[in-house]
C-alpha cells in the first residue's frame, strides 16, 4: 500500500498583495462594527434631542402660564384693587388728556 502524501504548493504573494488582502479582510470585519457603533451613537443623539424637545415644550407652557399671570396682574381691575388697598382713589378731575394739537401748537411736526 502506498500512502498518498499531498504536496502543498506555496503561493508566493508580493508584499503589496498581502497588504491589499489584509486591508480587505479588515474592512469586511470592521464595517459592521462601525455601522453598529454609528447607529448606536445616532440613537443616543436622537434620544437627547427628544429629551430637549420635551424640556422646551415644558418651558413654553411655563412661559405661557407666566404671561397669563402677568396679564392678570396688569389688568385695570387688579390695578384699581391694589390702588384702593394702598389708600389711593380714582379722581377723574385729575386726569388731563393731551391731544396732538396741544402738544405741538405750531403744527410743523417738531
Amino acid at each position: 500500500m502506498k500512502k498518498h502524501t499531498k504536496v502543498r504548493k506555496k503561493i508566493k504573494m508580493s508584499l503589496f498583495e498581502k497588504v491589499l488582502y489584509t486591508c480587505a479582510v479588515l474592512a469586511v470585519v470592521f464595517s459592521p462594527i462601525s455601522i453598529v457603533f454609528t447607529k448606536a451613537t445616532l440613537s443616543e443623539v436622537n434620544f437627547e434631542v427628544e429629551k430637549e424637545k420635551k424640556a422646551i415644550e415644558a418651558q413654553k407652557k411655563t412661559n405661557e402660564s407666566l404671561n397669563m399671570e402677568i396679564n392678570e396682574l396688569a389688568s385695570l381691575t387688579k390695578i384699581q384693587e391694589v390702588a384702593e388697598e394702598q389708600g389711593l382713589s380714582y379722581n377723574n378731575n385729575n386726569i388731563k388728556t393731551i391731544t396732538e394739537d396741544e402738544a405741538n401748537p405750531q403744527g410743523n411736526g417738531q
